[in-house]
């Protein structure tokens, strides 16, 4: 291979390939911050001082400063490192009218995140927003699809925040851009990949057998995950006031619940936080389409829940490892605790079955028939719309994190919208906090804060149920700024 660039993988590139001017295939979220040392004499924000931060930060994220570009004919996209990287162009900074308040802020988020990232320059914005009350700042953060997945931004959290307030300002090492390579450059070692294809093909196969420790019942369980979820795949679902095609525009909502009290059902009932989270947005959706008027008789309302499968070595590796459940959600059920523990058991059969294993093999499948075929692929699978809702649940740290001195209060994540998908719903555990975060087309769901209502709703049902008292909720991290 020729220095100067890496080639994107399945997964990744597949990420490109979903994008449209509809479809943003951006994740992040909003974070916000007292101001603390980062305050200036007029009210505002040093933004100098957190893009030197930044800067100082970037040879541990080396992506951040790389490009796409495309090899000829082909058409399978590499990293290149960006020769005209602008910094203050990716570190961004804007204020709400003084003294603005979280409703500003959400409209704010729902039109930075309504515009699609820039292909021709490194795929990422950091926005930061001064002027809430208070004195706090917020961080709005853009990161595509096709660099990292969920668990890998809150990997990049580590990077940008420190545990400690004491954190000194350090200088950023030099840098200097790896010469673009020459198309035809690309072109040859393509060429070249494709004559190597079907010897690395056998010694991934073998690998994939010592793996297994030569156990066939391993083999035929990853080859079962794959089939199984080949077929969920092919199984539409079912057609609500969500699924419907989607536009450019965005609305932003939030919502805070006490860690301590999801933990408690989860206590009381068994299971996960996963398992509550999950239980909370069936109980969520089935209000919601009952306020909407719809039966909820025969529906199969299917979500995507997206698991992790990095390992602990691959731990700040800013890349996609995330694989997925396919699973149906038991909106017709009245009852909070029957809905959990159908819920639990859903999830228990599903870890049992080692489904996730089956995007995995998949998208390792996908390595080796080439970028025409995945593009191909990656289309159907859009158009199928095999789910109704995405709903992914990210664990963090739970002590108090810092970016030059500034606490973080809160931070909300947000999930891309697919084509006919116009919610997403993310969740975010930090310092004893769940945050949840909701990502909605602006046409198809105007009733958005109905849905986040819903959800502190269905969460009320299962808190009384375990016999939790004062509720924890809010609709913002105001409960959270008090020692």
């Amino acid at each position: 291979m020729s220095a100067g660039y890496e080639r994107l993988s399945a997964q990744d590139s597949s990420f490109l390939v979903f994008e449209d001017p509809n479809t943003h295939m951006h994740l992040g979220g909003i974070a916000i911050f007292d101001p603390g040392p980062l305050a200036t004499a007029d009210g505002g924000v040093d933004i100098e001082r957190i893009r030197r931060h930044v800067e100082s930060r970037l040879h541990w994220i080396p992506r951040y400063r790389q490009r796409v570009a495309y090899v000829p004919l082909e058409r399978h996209p590499v990293w290149v490192d960006d020769d005209h990287f602008n910094l203050s162009y990716h570190v961004r900074h804007t204020s709400l009218p003084r003294p603005g308040d979280e409703e500003q802020l959400k409209r704010l988020a729902g039109r930075i995140m309504s515009q699609r990232l820039d292909r021709r320059r490194p795929l990422w914005e950091i926005w930061i927003v001064e002027g809430l009350e208070g004195g706090r700042f917020a961080m709005v953060t853009k990161t595509h699809h096709c660099m990292v997945d969920g668990v890998a931004a809150v990997d990049l959290n580590a990077v940008l925040l420190s545990p400690t307030p004491e954190h000194p300002q350090e200088e950023a090492p030099p840098w200097e851009p790896r010469p673009t390579p020459a198309p035809l450059a690309l072109l040859r070692d393509e060429a070249l990949r494709q004559v190597r294809r079907p010897l690395d093909l056998v010694r991934w196969l073998g690998n994939a057998v010592q793996r297994s420790d030569l156990d066939p019942s391993r083999l035929l369980e990853r080859a079962t995950a794959a089939w199984e979820t080949i077929g969920a795949g092919l199984r539409g679902a079912a057609r609500t006031p969500l699924n419907q095609p989607i536009g450019p525009h965005r609305r932003f909502d939030w919502l805070t619940l006490d860690l301590g009290e999801v933990k408690g059902v989860k206590e009381r009932f068994g299971g996960t936080v996963n398992d509550v989270v999950l239980a909370t947005v069936a109980g969520a959706v089935r209000r919601f389409l009952r306020h909407r008027q719809l039966s909820l008789e025969g529906m199969d309302f299917r979500i995507v829940v997206p698991v992790s499968v990095r390992s602990e070595d691959e731990r700040g590796r800013f890349t996609n490892r995330a694989s997925g459940w396919i699973m149906s959600l038991p909106i017709q059920e009245r009852d909070p605790r029957r809905r959990l523990s159908k819920v639990r058991t859903t999830t228990k059969r599903l870890k049992e079955s080692n489904q996730a294993s089956g995007v995995e093999v998949l998208t390792q499948l996908a390595e080796w028939v080439g970028s025409a075929a995945v593009s191909l692929g990656t289309r159907f699978a859009s158009r199928m719309a095999p789910y109704n809702l995405i709903v992914t649940n990210i664990p963090g740290p739970q002590l108090p994190l810092y970016m030059l001195g500034a606490r973080l209060r809160a931070g909300y994540p947000t999930v891309p919208l697919f084509e006919n998908q116009g919610l997403g719903v993310a969740t975010f555990s930090y310092a004893g906090q769940l945050c949840w975060g909701f990502n909605a087309d602006w046409d198809l769901v105007p009733d958005l804060n109905e849905f986040v209502h819903a959800i502190e709703d269905s969460f009320r049902e299962l808190a009384e149920a375990a016999g939790i008292g004062d509720l924890g909720a809010a609709r913002g991290p105001a409960a959270a700024g008090a020692e």
